[in-house]
C-alpha cells in the first residue's frame, strides 16, 4: 500500500506541549511520553506546531526537546520540530536539536514571510548543510501562506540525502499521488491531516504525523500497521471508526480540542497560551458526545 524503501514509516505523535500555571508540566510530558511509548507509537515529535512552538520560549523549546529525549531513552524516535520563519533561528534550534541526542527534525516552511520556491528551497538547503540529522520538511500552506512546491521537494530531495521525508497536510489527496509520481521510493510521504492518513496510504504515503494519536496512540497506529501490512477492509473499518475524533479534535484551533480530551484523564490541565484561548461550550458539547460514543 505505500513505499516500502522510506525510512520513515507508520506512526509518529506531534506531541501536544502541557502546561500547568502557564509553565510546562514536565510531569504530564513525561507520562504523555510514556503513553506513547507503551502504546507502540513509532515515534513522537516534540514542539512542532501542535506543541505550541509559537509560544514557548527558546529556553522552554529545548527543554521540552531535551525531555522528550531523556524519558524516551532511545525506544522510539525523537524528531524535534526546530521551524521557524527566521532561517537562523531553524539553524539554531536544528543544531541544538543535535546536540541533544534527537534522532531527526521536522521542520515547517516559513511562515509569514511568504517566500518564493527559491527562497524555499535556500531555507532549506542551509538547513540540510547545518546538521547530520535526518529532515522532515512540512507543507501546510493554509498555515503558512505558502506550500512547498513539487518541484522544490524533489530538487532538495535529489539534492540532499539527509532531507528524507515531507510531511504534507494540504488538505488534498491529489498532492499526496502528485508527490508520489516527482520523490524516489526512499522519500517518505506522511500524512499531516489524521482524517486523510488513509486515504493518502492508498496513494503512497507510508504512515503519519498525528494529532489525534496524543488521544489514541494504539488505535491510530494499529489503522497505520494494517494499512502497511496491506489489510485494506480492517483498515477501513478502524477508520471509518475513528473519522469522527479525527473530525472534532480540529472543531477549534489545534491543539486546543486535544487538550481538553486528555485532560478529562485527570493528570493534565486544558491550559493553552494566548493568543489560543479555551474551547467555546458548544464545541466543548459536541467534542464530548464524539468522545463519550467512542468509549473515550
Amino acid at each position: 500500500m505505500s513505499s516500502s524503501s522510506a525510512p520513515y514509516r507508520g506512526t509518529y505523535t506531534a506531541l501536544i506541549t502541557p502546561f500547568r500555571n502557564d509553565r510546562v508540566d514536565e510531569k504530564a510530558f513525561t507520562q504523555l511520553l510514556e503513553e506513547q511509548v507503551a502504546a507502540g507509537i513509532d515515534g513522537v515529535i516534540p514542539v512542532g506546531t501542535t506543541g505550541e512552538s509559537a509560544t514557548l520560549s527558546t529556553e522552554e523549546h529545548l527543554r521540552v526537546i531535551e525531555l522528550a529525549v531523556q524519558v524516551v531513552k532511545g525506544r522510539i524516535k525523537v524528531i524535534a520540530g526546530t521551524g521557524s520563519n527566521n532561517t537562523t533561528e531553524a539553524i539554531y534550534y536544528t543544531q541544538e536539536s543535535e546536540k541533544l541526542g534527537a534522532d531527526g527534525v521536522l521542520i515547517v516552511a516559513p511562515y509569514y514571510n511568504k517566500p518564493t520556491q527559491a527562497g524555499v528551497f535556500a531555507h532549506y538547503a542551509k538547513l540540510a548543510e547545518c546538521t547530520k540529522l535526518p529532515i522532515i520538511t512540512y507543507s501546510i500552506p493554509g498555515r503558512c501562506g505558502i506550500e512547498i512546491s513539487l518541484d522544490t521537494m524533489a530538487s532538495l530531495a535529489a539534492k540532499f540525502p539527509n532531507i528524507v521525508a515531507i510531511k504534507e497536510a494540504g488538505g488534498s489527496i491529489e498532492r499526496f499521488s502528485q508527490l508520489r509520481q516527482v520523490l524516489p521510493d526512499n522519500i517518505a510521504i506522511l500524512s499531516g491531516d489524521d482524517s486523510m492518513t488513509l486515504p493518502a496510504m492508498a496513494v503512497g504515503a507510508t504512515g503519519v504525523i498525528s494529532v489525534a494519536s496524543n488521544l489514541i496512540p494504539k488505535e491510530v497506529g494499529d489503522m497505520v500497521r494494517a494499512a502497511l501490512a496491506g489489510h485494506a477492509a480492517e483498515a477501513e473499518r478502524q477508520h471509518r471508526k475513528l473519522y469522527p475524533i479525527f473530525r472534532d479534535l480540529f472543531i477549534e484551533s489545534n491543539p486546543v480540542p486535544t487538550k481538553v480530551a486528555i485532560a478529562r484523564k485527570g493528570w493534565m490541565t486544558e491550559d493553552v497560551r494566548l493568543p489560543l484561548v479555551p474551547l467555546q461550550p458548544q464545541s466543548r458539547t459536541k467534542l464530548e458526545a464524539t468522545l463519550k460514543s467512542l468509549g473515550l
